[in-house]
């Protein structure tokens, strides 16, 4: 993998490829045995502030301040609230940095802002889910040691820079075995490799296609909202492609079918006839976070619950609020229409017929969804849900009142 290809994935940030340069240095440390287990912490803790502040400036700090205080509450919080303490203080701090920061007339060319929010959410993620592993006694913190000593562990996961900036999020657990195991270089240079190729590729397929569609600012056409959101799905591959990668380099290598995409991931969510089957595989670990945040622990309407809470994680915006909702509604119809049709597809050629039709509308409602998310003005979101590709989520909207009394096949 030459690193030119990297400069032309990455000309808006220098700083992950300054990324990939440090965490081949921090894995070859390790592999040749130079850095003790304290030493790899502190490495991982000092590159992920060095890439904050690079990356971020001053607005790093609204990373900094609740990563310092979540570790507090893990550490002085009784492990039986401390989920709960975690939990309150993340999404309250995240809502503010997001209204405060979209109450601003920013510079539209800074990406600062917005490269913060995304680490804010991210570190939401890592808190939440160390806090749920404390509640359970999966990660019991040792009360023997000094503060130091057990707060550098967890500083060094919330901020560890291979995983500052991107996914997929990685438990505590592994994050400790992987810090303390070395692993072969060259062979997860080698994978990474492959990812950043993969990347590439990516990227060259997207901008062909944006290529193809300059100038286009229709909304009346399905051929080219789904276009517009298989634009958007690419940049989605491009950047999950890149953050294993940066992953694979600094020697924290996700598992098998935990990542965030594998070429089985990207075949299942461009064949898929089921929108309960995209909706699982689209951003994996996210997706396994959220159902184990909120979705095992609701007791009432857990899918709704679940995109709910994924609407506010995102920032709560017109369009993520529309899009979220319209998504669980769409997935909860999903799970009535299949079992109705499919019970109905008797023959082959009725067989054929009926997934090729539910693929077409499985596609054209995540292209629905993908764009109302992205939207950001309630006059663009007017002018999607006023054109003619309401017309494929209002009627699975009518087929899940029709079908409403049906079982549901999850």
């Amino acid at each position: 993998m030459c690193w030119a290809d990297l400069l032309l994935l990455l000309p808006a940030a220098p700083y992950r490829l300054a990324a990939f340069l440090f965490a081949a240095l921090f894995h070859h440390l390790c592999a040749s045995g130079h850095l003790s287990l304290t030493a790899r912490y502190i490495f991982l803790l000092t590159g992920g502030c060095l890439l904050a502040a690079m990356a971020m400036g001053s607005y790093a700090m609204l990373l900094f301040i609740p990563a310092a205080v979540s570790v507090l509450i893990l550490l002085s919080a009784s492990p039986a609230h401390a989920h709960t303490w975690v939990f309150a203080f993340q999404m309250s701090w995240q809502t503010l940095c997001h209204l405060g920061l979209s109450s601003q007339e920013l510079d539209p060319e800074d990406a600062r802002p917005a490269v913060a929010l995304s680490a804010i959410m991210l570190l939401t993620q890592k808190a939440t889910s160390l806090g749920l592993d404390v509640h359970e006694g999966v990660v019991p913190l040792q009360l023997d040691q000094g503060l130091l000593h057990r707060a550098l562990p967890l500083c060094s996961y919330l901020l560890f820079f291979p995983a500052l900036l991107g996914g997929p999020l990685c438990s505590f657990s592994r994050f400790g075995v992987q810090v303390k195991s070395s692993g072969a270089l060259p062979q997860q240079l080698r994978a990474a490799g492959q990812r950043c190729l993969s990347a590439l590729a990516l990227q060259g397929l997207r901008a062909g296609l944006a290529g193809g569609l300059a100038g286009g600012q229709c909304w009346a056409g399905l051929g080219c909202l789904w276009a517009r959101a298989l634009l958007l799905r690419l940049a989605y591959y491009m950047h999950w492609v890149l953050d294993e990668a940066l992953l694979e380099v600094a020697g924290f290598g996700s598992e098998e079918a935990q990542g965030d995409l594998s070429l089985h991931d990207l075949w299942t969510l461009e064949t898929t006839h089921r929108l309960a089957v995209f909706a699982r595989t689209w951003n994996k670990s996210t997706s396994r976070w959220l159902r184990r945040l909120i979705f095992q622990r609701c007791p009432a309407q857990p899918l709704l619950a679940t995109f709910a809470f994924s609407a506010w994680w995102h920032g709560l915006q017109p369009g993520q609020v529309f899009g979220f909702l319209c998504w669980a509604v769409m997935v909860e119809a999903d799970y009535r229409i299949h079992p109705f049709l499919s019970a109905r597809a008797t023959s082959q050629c009725a067989k054929l017929f009926y997934r090729g039709t539910t693929w077409v509308f499985t596609q054209l409602i995540v292209a629905y969804i993908l764009v109302a998310v992205e939207t950001e003005s309630f006059s663009t979101l007017y002018l999607l849900w006023t054109s003619c590709n309401s017309i494929l989520p209002l009627s699975y909207g009518i087929a899940l009142l029709l079908l409403v009394k049906m079982p549901k096949q999850n």
